[in-house]
Protein backbone atom coordinates (compact mmCIF):
# COMPACT_ATOMS: atom_id res chain seq x y z
CA UNK A 1 0.00 0.00 0.00
CA UNK A 2 1.05 3.56 -0.70
CA UNK A 3 0.19 6.14 1.62
CA UNK A 4 1.43 9.52 2.15
CA UNK A 5 2.47 11.77 5.28
CA UNK A 6 2.45 15.53 4.51
CA UNK A 7 2.82 18.74 6.40
CA UNK A 8 2.69 22.46 5.04
CA UNK A 9 3.28 26.16 6.26
CA UNK A 10 4.07 29.33 5.38
CA UNK A 11 6.90 31.38 5.00
CA UNK A 12 9.54 31.03 8.28
CA UNK A 13 12.95 31.68 7.00
CA UNK A 14 15.65 29.33 8.34
CA UNK A 15 19.64 28.67 8.48
CA UNK A 16 21.08 25.70 6.68
CA UNK A 17 22.00 24.27 10.33
CA UNK A 18 18.31 24.51 11.75
CA UNK A 19 17.21 22.67 8.66
CA UNK A 20 19.77 20.06 9.47
CA UNK A 21 18.82 19.72 12.64
CA UNK A 22 15.19 19.33 11.60
CA UNK A 23 15.85 16.34 8.81
CA UNK A 24 18.27 14.54 11.60
CA UNK A 25 15.62 14.52 14.33
CA UNK A 26 12.69 13.68 11.90
CA UNK A 27 14.92 10.90 9.55
CA UNK A 28 16.09 9.00 13.71
CA UNK A 29 12.31 9.28 14.11
CA UNK A 30 10.97 7.59 11.12
CA UNK A 31 13.90 4.70 11.31
CA UNK A 32 12.72 3.81 14.91
CA UNK A 33 8.87 3.85 13.50
CA UNK A 34 9.81 2.18 10.28
CA UNK A 35 12.65 -0.36 11.11
CA UNK A 36 11.81 -2.58 7.61
CA UNK A 37 11.85 0.58 5.79
CA UNK A 38 13.98 3.15 6.86
CA UNK A 39 17.07 1.34 9.08
CA UNK A 40 18.34 -0.65 6.35
CA UNK A 41 17.44 -4.15 7.25
CA UNK A 42 18.07 -5.54 4.13
CA UNK A 43 21.24 -4.51 4.04
CA UNK A 44 22.18 -5.91 7.47
CA UNK A 45 23.04 -3.98 10.62
CA UNK A 46 26.14 -2.33 9.22
CA UNK A 47 24.02 -0.24 6.73
CA UNK A 48 21.66 0.60 9.26
CA UNK A 49 19.72 4.17 9.06
CA UNK A 50 21.53 5.43 5.66
CA UNK A 51 19.52 7.73 3.31
CA UNK A 52 20.14 8.84 -0.19
CA UNK A 53 20.05 11.92 -2.05
CA UNK A 54 18.14 12.09 -5.14
CA UNK A 55 19.64 15.55 -6.20
CA UNK A 56 17.74 16.81 -9.27
CA UNK A 57 21.27 17.17 -11.01
CA UNK A 58 24.86 15.92 -10.06
CA UNK A 59 25.64 12.03 -8.29
CA UNK A 60 23.61 10.93 -5.22
CA UNK A 61 24.95 11.07 -1.59
CA UNK A 62 24.61 8.01 0.77
CA UNK A 63 24.46 9.48 4.35
CA UNK A 64 23.51 8.52 8.00
CA UNK A 65 20.44 10.64 9.48
CA UNK A 66 23.19 13.11 11.29
CA UNK A 67 23.07 16.70 11.19
CA UNK A 68 26.77 16.88 9.52
CA UNK A 69 26.30 15.02 6.42
CA UNK A 70 22.33 16.60 6.15
CA UNK A 71 23.94 19.83 6.45
CA UNK A 72 26.64 19.60 3.92
CA UNK A 73 23.34 18.22 1.47
CA UNK A 74 21.69 20.59 2.09
CA UNK A 75 24.40 22.95 1.30
CA UNK A 76 25.08 21.64 -2.07
CA UNK A 77 21.40 21.84 -2.56
CA UNK A 78 21.16 25.14 -2.02
CA UNK A 79 24.20 26.35 -4.23
CA UNK A 80 22.65 23.95 -6.91
CA UNK A 81 19.58 26.72 -6.63
CA UNK A 82 19.86 30.13 -7.18
CA UNK A 83 16.14 30.39 -5.97
CA UNK A 84 16.55 28.65 -2.64
CA UNK A 85 17.29 31.81 -0.42
CA UNK A 86 13.94 33.23 -1.12
CA UNK A 87 11.75 30.17 -1.99
CA UNK A 88 13.51 27.33 0.47
CA UNK A 89 16.44 24.91 0.15
CA UNK A 90 14.98 21.55 -1.46
CA UNK A 91 16.12 18.24 -0.53
CA UNK A 92 15.23 14.49 -1.40
CA UNK A 93 15.98 11.49 0.45
CA UNK A 94 15.16 7.81 -0.26
CA UNK A 95 15.51 4.83 2.30
CA UNK A 96 19.03 3.06 1.35
CA UNK A 97 18.51 -0.59 1.17
CA UNK A 98 15.33 -1.27 2.89
CA UNK A 99 13.57 -4.61 3.42
CA UNK A 100 11.21 -6.26 0.17
CA UNK A 101 7.97 -4.50 -0.36
CA UNK A 102 9.11 -1.14 1.45
CA UNK A 103 10.06 2.01 -0.06
CA UNK A 104 10.01 5.51 2.07
CA UNK A 105 10.69 8.64 -0.48
CA UNK A 106 11.00 11.83 1.47
CA UNK A 107 11.03 15.67 -0.22
CA UNK A 108 11.15 19.01 2.20
CA UNK A 109 11.28 22.24 0.61
CA UNK A 110 12.09 24.28 3.64
CA UNK A 111 13.56 27.49 5.15
CA UNK A 112 12.39 30.03 2.48
CA UNK A 113 9.83 32.83 2.59
CA UNK A 114 8.12 32.96 -0.77
CA UNK A 115 4.42 34.68 -0.38
CA UNK A 116 2.58 31.78 -2.55
CA UNK A 117 4.29 29.05 -2.39
CA UNK A 118 4.13 26.93 0.77
CA UNK A 119 6.76 25.07 2.39
CA UNK A 120 6.60 21.41 2.55
CA UNK A 121 7.55 17.95 3.84
CA UNK A 122 6.31 15.10 2.43
CA UNK A 123 6.54 11.59 3.13
CA UNK A 124 5.73 8.82 0.56
CA UNK A 125 5.68 5.40 2.14
CA UNK A 126 5.12 2.04 0.34
CA UNK A 127 4.65 -1.21 2.78
CA UNK A 128 3.47 -4.54 1.74
CA UNK A 129 -0.16 -6.04 1.43
CA UNK A 130 -1.00 -6.45 5.30
CA UNK A 131 1.71 -4.11 6.89
CA UNK A 132 0.19 -1.72 9.23
CA UNK A 133 2.75 1.31 9.52
CA UNK A 134 2.10 3.88 12.47
CA UNK A 135 0.22 6.57 10.68
CA UNK A 136 -0.78 8.72 13.82
CA UNK A 137 3.31 8.45 15.03
CA UNK A 138 4.33 9.33 11.68
CA UNK A 139 2.17 12.56 11.42
CA UNK A 140 3.33 13.67 15.16
CA UNK A 141 6.66 13.39 14.33
CA UNK A 142 6.45 15.38 11.17
CA UNK A 143 4.15 17.74 13.67
CA UNK A 144 6.66 18.00 16.00
CA UNK A 145 9.75 18.58 14.20
CA UNK A 146 8.59 20.65 11.50
CA UNK A 147 5.67 22.72 13.33
CA UNK A 148 3.62 22.77 10.50
CA UNK A 149 0.44 24.65 9.98
CA UNK A 150 -1.45 21.59 9.07
CA UNK A 151 -0.79 17.72 7.61
CA UNK A 152 -2.46 14.78 7.06
CA UNK A 153 -2.06 11.19 6.51
CA UNK A 154 -3.73 9.69 3.45
CA UNK A 155 -3.61 8.32 0.32
CA UNK A 156 -4.62 9.12 -3.81
CA UNK A 157 -8.15 7.10 -3.23
CA UNK A 158 -8.68 9.73 -0.48
CA UNK A 159 -7.75 12.66 -2.64
CA UNK A 160 -9.96 11.60 -5.39
CA UNK A 161 -12.95 11.48 -2.72
CA UNK A 162 -12.03 14.64 -1.28
CA UNK A 163 -12.01 16.19 -5.18
CA UNK A 164 -14.99 14.56 -6.29
CA UNK A 165 -17.64 14.66 -3.08
CA UNK A 166 -16.46 17.81 -1.40
CA UNK A 167 -15.18 20.17 -3.82
CA UNK A 168 -11.50 20.02 -2.11
CA UNK A 169 -9.58 21.84 -4.72
CA UNK A 170 -4.99 20.87 -4.47
CA UNK A 171 -3.20 23.41 -2.61
CA UNK A 172 -5.17 24.06 0.07
CA UNK A 173 -5.53 22.43 3.62
CA UNK A 174 -7.44 19.21 3.79
CA UNK A 175 -6.83 16.50 6.22
CA UNK A 176 -6.68 12.32 5.43
CA UNK A 177 -7.69 9.31 7.35
CA UNK A 178 -5.54 11.49 9.79
CA UNK A 179 -4.92 14.81 10.00
CA UNK A 180 -3.11 17.92 12.17
CA UNK A 181 -4.07 20.93 12.51
CA UNK A 182 -1.74 24.13 14.31
CA UNK A 183 -2.94 26.10 17.07
CA UNK A 184 -4.72 28.46 15.80
CA UNK A 185 -6.80 26.01 13.53
CA UNK A 186 -7.45 23.57 16.53
CA UNK A 187 -8.98 26.47 17.83
CA UNK A 188 -11.50 26.39 15.48
CA UNK A 189 -12.41 22.71 15.52
CA UNK A 190 -16.30 22.00 16.39
CA UNK A 191 -17.09 19.98 19.12
CA UNK A 192 -19.05 17.15 17.04
CA UNK A 193 -16.57 16.28 15.17
CA UNK A 194 -15.99 12.60 15.07
CA UNK A 195 -12.63 12.53 15.98
CA UNK A 196 -10.11 11.01 18.81
CA UNK A 197 -8.02 13.76 19.84
CA UNK A 198 -4.53 14.56 20.66
CA UNK A 199 -3.39 17.60 21.46
CA UNK A 200 0.76 18.29 21.16
CA UNK A 201 3.22 19.87 23.28
CA UNK A 202 3.22 22.64 20.39
CA UNK A 203 -0.34 23.37 20.90
CA UNK A 204 -1.53 21.62 17.30
CA UNK A 205 -3.73 18.67 17.75
CA UNK A 206 -3.68 15.17 15.66
CA UNK A 207 -7.06 14.08 14.74
CA UNK A 208 -7.82 10.66 13.89
CA UNK A 209 -10.66 10.62 11.88
CA UNK A 210 -10.93 7.08 9.98
CA UNK A 211 -9.40 3.63 9.28
CA UNK A 212 -7.37 3.65 5.82
CA UNK A 213 -9.77 2.80 3.06
CA UNK A 214 -12.81 4.47 4.88
CA UNK A 215 -13.31 7.63 2.67
CA UNK A 216 -16.29 8.90 3.49
CA UNK A 217 -15.94 9.28 7.27
CA UNK A 218 -12.86 11.83 5.69
CA UNK A 219 -15.46 13.67 3.67
CA UNK A 220 -17.45 13.88 6.63
CA UNK A 221 -14.70 15.15 9.01
CA UNK A 222 -13.39 17.42 6.10
CA UNK A 223 -16.39 19.09 5.32
CA UNK A 224 -17.08 19.61 8.78
CA UNK A 225 -13.71 21.03 9.66
CA UNK A 226 -13.91 23.23 6.43
CA UNK A 227 -17.06 24.83 7.79
CA UNK A 228 -15.68 25.41 11.10
CA UNK A 229 -12.76 27.63 9.46
CA UNK A 230 -10.05 25.34 10.41
CA UNK A 231 -9.29 24.53 6.94
CA UNK A 232 -9.66 28.04 5.74
CA UNK A 233 -6.31 28.79 3.65
CA UNK A 234 -3.45 31.24 4.64
CA UNK A 235 -4.02 34.35 3.06
CA UNK A 236 -2.20 35.58 0.33
CA UNK A 237 0.45 36.96 -0.41
CA UNK A 238 1.42 34.78 2.78
CA UNK A 239 2.86 36.82 5.29
CA UNK A 240 3.51 34.01 8.35
CA UNK A 241 3.88 30.51 8.84
CA UNK A 242 0.70 29.26 10.28
CA UNK A 243 -3.43 30.70 10.32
Amino acid sequence: MRRVVRGFWGPRQEPAEELAARWSTMLQRFAALLPEAAAGRAAGAQAAGRWRTAPASGPAVTLRPEAAPLLDALRTAREADPWAAANGTSLRLLADAPAPGWKVEIAALAGGTPDSLPQSLVATITSPDGAAPPDAALLTAVAEVWDPDHGDVGDRTVTAALKQEAGFKVGTPSVGWIGYLSAGRAARVPADLRAERAELPNGGLLLTLAPPGDTAAVVEAYETLRRSGALEPLPRPMNRPAL
